[in-house]
C-alpha cells in the first residue's frame, strides 16, 4: 500500500527511455539546424531561412514531447 494512488495508464520503462532519447535528439538536432541556418543565411537567404524554420519546428516538437513525457507514468 503506497502513498500515491496508481494511475490507470502505465507505460513500460523501455518506451519511456526511447521517448527521452527522441526528445533530446529532436531538441539538439533542431537547435543545431537553427544555428546552421543562421550561418547559411549569409550566403543563401532562402536556404538559410528554411533551415531556421525547420530547426525551430523540430526543436518545438522536442520541447512539446517533454510535456507528453511528464504526463506518462512508468509501469513496474
Amino acid at each position: 500500500m503506497g502513498f500515491f494512488k496508481e494511475s490507470g495508464s502505465t507505460t513500460s520503462s523501455k518506451s519511456i527511455a526511447r521517448l527521452q532519447q527522441l526528445i533530446w535528439v529532436l531538441i539538439y538536432g533542431g537547435l543545431l539546424t537553427l544555428v546552421l541556418g543562421l550561418s547559411v543565411q549569409r550566403s543563401d537567404d532562402a536556404t538559410g531561412w528554411s533551415m531556421v524554420a525547420a530547426g525551430a519546428i523540430v526543436a518545438a516538437i522536442g520541447f512539446g514531447l517533454i510535456y507528453v513525457r511528464s504526463r506518462l507514468s512508468a509501469g513496474d
